[in-house]
């Protein structure tokens, strides 16, 4: 089973002029051609229909703009026909393929082509040509002005009411995580240089974000205002459900807000309790009676073991993060791999 290839033209570095230290939102204008080595990655769920028309316009795109490059499918568990496709692909030199186990999450679909990528420039990507190739070259642009991560924001996303407000609570839940009002700008389109997965590599956990290892190598990102297509084939995968369980992933994963929050929830009951001891105290020494009423007790009693079951509900949260790293469960397992060990160039 093969899967691989590579296309091309002629050179330049990877440097920048000046570094750019803090995060920027802007919107570029027509990009100079940048000629690097790239690496596409694809994450590939049940996209049998939109692989060939996607790699059809990768190549118009970076056959103008790159030295060499190479487009990596990671089918990440399809239940269709994907996998044939990208094999038909590989045998036509058009994209290396590696196959995982079983589906493990978009994400890590896009860990395993990152630490498999062989160029300077990873370029990753959606197989549903909501984002369009033709944009790569604005992105590759802004790396030439000190920028390590540059993200392809959509002007306007052709979501459902749900799904875009799914999408707007995981993107605050990611800007406590990587401490950065970047976060806010964040997309499956982006450009980064490839060293940056050195501060990475040994990462091994089963929950994976993608922007957040990121943010362990680098400040200096940027985000431009790209084009969004409406879907044309099948129906999105990432459901406002599973949106907002890789939000709960990324907060006790990658962040000790919960844990912030647990402590300031129970610091402010004992604030409460301790009024409502001075309140029954004194009202006793002044009145010379007791607080009437047992559902007065009850109430008390419920809303303070409440607050002490959410507490302990988020500290298990951890717990199970550092169960799953204990048992040292991967973040994926390559059933397929294999790449053509000729390359083209043109």
């Amino acid at each position: 089973m093969f899967n691989g290839l590579l296309g091309a033209r002629s050179n330049a570095p990877i440097g920048g002029r000046h570094p750019f230290p803090s995060f920027a939102y802007e919107i570029a204008s027509a990009p100079r051609e940048v000629m690097v080595e790239v690496s596409v990655v694809v994450p590939v769920f049940n996209s049998e229909g939109t692989l060939g028309p996607l790699c059809d316009r990768l190549d118009a795109v970076l056959q103008r703009v790159a030295k060499r490059y190479e487009v990596i499918l990671v089918d990440d568990g399809s239940v269709d026909r994907s996998w044939s496709v990208i094999e038909d692909l590989a045998r036509g030199q058009r994209a290396r393929g590696i196959r995982l186990c079983r589906n493990y999450g978009q994400h890590n679909a896009l860990l395993c082509g990152i630490r498999a990528a062989r160029y300077g420039v990873v370029v990753t990507i959606d197989d549903d040509l909501q984002n369009p190739p033709e944009e790569i070259p604005r992105l590759l642009e802004q790396l030439t002005l000190g920028h390590d991560v540059v993200y392809g924001t959509p002007q306007a996303e052709q979501h459902g009411l749900l799904r875009d407000i799914a999408s707007q609570i995981t993107k605050i839940v990611l800007q406590q995580a990587m401490g950065s009002e970047t976060a806010r700008m964040v997309s499956a389109f982006r450009v980064f240089r490839t060293d940056l997965r050195n501060a990475f590599d040994r990462y091994s956990g089963s929950f994976v974000s993608i922007d957040v290892l990121l943010t362990w190598a680098t400040t200096r990102f940027i985000a431009l205002r790209v084009k969004h297509e409406a879907r044309e084939v099948g129906i999105s995968n990432y459901t406002v459900a599973k949106l907002l369980r890789h939000a709960l992933n990324m907060m006790t994963g990658f962040s000790v807000m919960p844990l912030q929050l647990a402590s300031v929830v129970g610091f402010a009951f004992t604030l409460f309790g301790a009024a409502l001891l001075a309140y029954v105290a004194g009202r006793y020494v002044l009145q010379g009676t007791p607080v009437p009423g047992f559902t007065f007790l009850a109430s008390t009693i419920v809303i303070l073991s409440g607050a002490q079951l959410f507490s302990l509900g988020i500290i298990g949260e951890y717990l199970a993060r550092m169960h799953f790293r204990i048992m040292d469960k991967p973040a994926y397992a390559v059933r397929v791999s294999a790449a053509l060990e000729t390359e083209r160039d043109e």
